[in-house]
């Protein structure tokens, strides 16, 4: 019988002539359930990561009112960040105002009343502090000394009768007042009052939303990190 060896060339040109003949590999049941289980894992370990950046670190929040202008805006959405915060001078914070609160013979007592809704503000004076608001001249003292506040939209005129100043800061507690001082809602008013430090929700950082005119349908402020 003649026989006739092919070269490796033909017997390449043969199986592509040839495909059907080829024999298929079967999937593997077991090696496709791995890849759908690894995806799997995969989605639920960055979606539980995602949740507690969200929950314990990070937040996103809106701007409702005009008590910040000019630094914040009707309408801006800002990151909030949350975790081991404390509060300091300046800092722009969320505050969860559920009651207000007085001073009466040096102790702190609730005033009854409240906004019963959350607040952004800034920090003026903190714990251990004395606080001093010259109404006629517009002007805020902490520790005797006149602060530069380039952040306000004019000067402290509006005195909504909470206090009797000067007063200090006890502990655990804070002084908020709006950036648009005579149109805010703020500590000094008996529905807001001092802030206990467990009623700041955190501290907002950076504006990624702008809120826009009304009227004219402009965005305003900047986009970025909030002074």
């Amino acid at each position: 019988m003649d026989t006739t060896e092919l070269s490796p060339q033909e017997e390449q040109q043969e199986e592509t002539e040839n495909p059907e003949e080829k024999e298929k590999k079967p999937l593997d049941p077991k090696a496709l359930l791995d890849d759908v289980l690894d995806i799997v894992e995969t989605v639920i370990f960055y979606g539980f990561v995602l949740l507690m950046v969200f929950s314990y670190l990070l937040r996103p929040v809106t701007v409702e009112g005009h008590s910040m202008v000019p630094t914040l805006h009707d309408g801006d959405r800002l990151v909030m960040y949350r975790l081991f915060y404390q509060p300091k001078y300046g800092d722009v914070v969320v505050v969860n105002n559920r009651s207000g609160h007085l001073l009466l013979d040096g102790e702190v007592v609730e005033s009854g009343s409240s906004l019963d809704e959350c607040l952004i503000k800034r920090v003026i004076a903190t714990e251990g502090q004395e606080l001093n608001i010259d109404f006629v001249n517009g002007e805020v003292y902490i520790d005797g000394v006149l602060l530069n506040e380039s952040y306000i939209n004019d000067r402290t005129l509006l005195n909504d009768g909470a206090f009797s100043y000067p007063i200090t800061i006890p502990k655990g507690y804070v002084f908020v007042m709006g950036d648009n001082r005579n149109h805010s809602t703020d500590s000094r008013n008996a529905r807001v009052g001092l802030v206990k430090k467990d009623d700041i929700l955190g501290t907002t950082f950076y504006r990624f939303g702008l809120g826009v005119d009304k009227e004219t349908g402009e965005s305003l402020g900047t986009l970025g990190f909030i002074e």
